[in-house]
């Protein structure tokens, strides 16, 4: 394109043609203002600048081309909806970060709660047994704190204030007594060895149990039974191989009882779970091989549900037991006021043959259980030192207050039975499965009380 003076008039002109491709271009004449012939050295200046007109004058025709005044409303429509959408995207981050605000905000409110929880749990497993001593004497009470209940559902699990009296423990094995194997007198226990914690808060009472005696291939006497008896319908029953399959948690196998069970005071016997039905005096005896009910009969004029249980609660009032002599049921009716009622059953028909009728205020020991025909009471199910406060002979009929040393090392001891097989106690204390040792001596000759 020239733009030299002498080649173009005084005034700009627009050329359009085709080139060889068909291609459409356009060719500017301008004139130049100050040069009336073109020279070499002098042009290239000019040209720059011209160049850069020629690029702005570009520009103004195609947008002319592209559709003039159309183009301009496409522009301010182009700049309205950017304007919308950056008004959307803050709006939604304005929302977002009050999101955030108020999610944070919950955030400290439940760990503030949790860390209020946490602290009252710590408090309550410090809480230490009130003690109060009388005027009168070295006489001690061991008193748990006010009574609390664990709502499941409409069946609230009971636990009631404990008030129990205790005596200084003392030294009770004689001479030549440490290798006796016969049935005695019990003498000693030793300190709690500990298999399993449960692991919710449907184990924070419980049975476990291996059978002293079982009957048929299918389970033997390493077999463990275990029943978690917290909850509104208590029926799974969990047998395990042997002790250390419980203590990795692998049962194997889980039956499910016929009728819903009550309480802690299950005992396994013979091949048989006997148990009390839920809010009932009925007894019900569970066949463990057949996995089926076997026999079922009341415990006449028990009390049940809450009538007379233990000094802490939880409905404990029908307490089954076995020992070298048989199947037991410790229990109290409205004639005997509350006093403990020991009961021999009859294995197979749940019928009572003998009973006898002890002065020993059922609600105000924690714990009982039978050995060699001889009731022993716990005293308390919170202190971590406490002692077994009585016995009861059924072959005399006589009972006596003794003080054998006894650790709640978890203190909330909710079941205490004895295995004869094993010559040990099986005990669940706050949600561990315990075992105790025990010593039996010779009879001593003692009076009744």
């Amino acid at each position: 394109m020239h733009i030299c003076r002498s080649q173009a008039q005084d005034r700009a002109s627009l050329r359009r043609s085709n080139d060889h491709a068909g291609r459409c271009h356009y060719t500017f004449t301008v004139a130049s203002p100050e040069e009336s012939s073109c020279s070499g050295s002098s042009m290239k200046p000019e040209m720059d600048g011209v160049s850069s007109r020629l690029t702005m004058l570009e520009a103004l025709v195609s947008r002319l081309i592209a559709g003039g005044d159309g183009g301009s409303r496409s522009r301010a429509n182009d700049e309205e909806g950017l304007q919308e959408a950056y008004s959307q995207e803050t709006r939604e981050r304005n929302q977002l970060q009050q999101d955030k605000e108020r999610l944070n905000g919950q955030v400290q409110e439940l760990q503030r709660r949790l860390a209020e929880l946490s602290q009252e749990a710590e408090s309550l497993r410090q809480r230490p047994c009130q003690e109060t001593h009388t005027s009168g004497g070295n006489e001690r009470e061991n008193k748990s704190a006010s009574g609390r209940a664990y709502d499941f559902g409409n069946d609230a699990y009971q636990e009631m204030k404990a008030e129990v009296t205790e005596v200084a423990a003392s030294s009770l094995i004689p001479e030549g007594n440490h290798n006796f194997t016969g049935c005695g007198e019990l003498q000693s226990v030793g300190d709690p060895v500990l298999h399993r914690k449960a692991d919710s808060i449907t184990g924070k009472y419980g049975v476990w149990l291996q059978d002293p005696e079982p009957q048929g291939p299918d389970y033997t006497n390493k077999t463990v039974w275990r029943i978690d008896t917290v909850g509104k319908d208590v029926r799974q029953l969990f047998a395990y191989e042997d002790i250390d399959q419980l203590s990795q948690g692998f049962p194997m196998k889980v039956l499910v009882l016929p009728e819903p069970m009550e309480s802690t005071g299950a005992t396994i016997y013979r091949g048989s779970l006997y148990y009390q039905r839920k809010r009932s005096r009925t007894l019900i005896r569970y066949d463990l091989t057949s996995e089926s009910l076997a026999s079922r009969r009341e415990l006449p004029h028990a009390g049940f549900h809450g009538q007379h249980p233990y000094s802490w609660g939880g409905y404990t009032d029908i307490d089954l037991a076995a020992d070298e002599q048989g199947l037991w049921a410790i229990y109290s009716t409205s004639k005997a006021k509350g006093a403990i009622v020991i009961s021999q059953l009859d294995p197979k028909s749940l019928e009572a043959k003998r009973s006898w009728e002890t002065n020993i205020r059922k609600n105000t020991v924690a714990n009982a259980f039978m050995v060699c025909g001889r009731l022993y009471t716990v005293a308390s199910y919170t202190a971590p030192n406490t002692t077994i406060n009585h016995v009861f002979d059924t072959a005399t009929s006589a009972g006596q207050a003794v003080a054998v040393p006894f650790k709640n090392k978890y203190r909330y001891n909710s079941m205490v039975d004895y295995n004869y097989a094993q010559r040990k106690l099986y005990a669940w204390d706050n949600f561990h499965m315990v075992t105790y040792d025990i010593r039996l001596g010779r009879v001593a000759s003692h009076g009744s009380s």
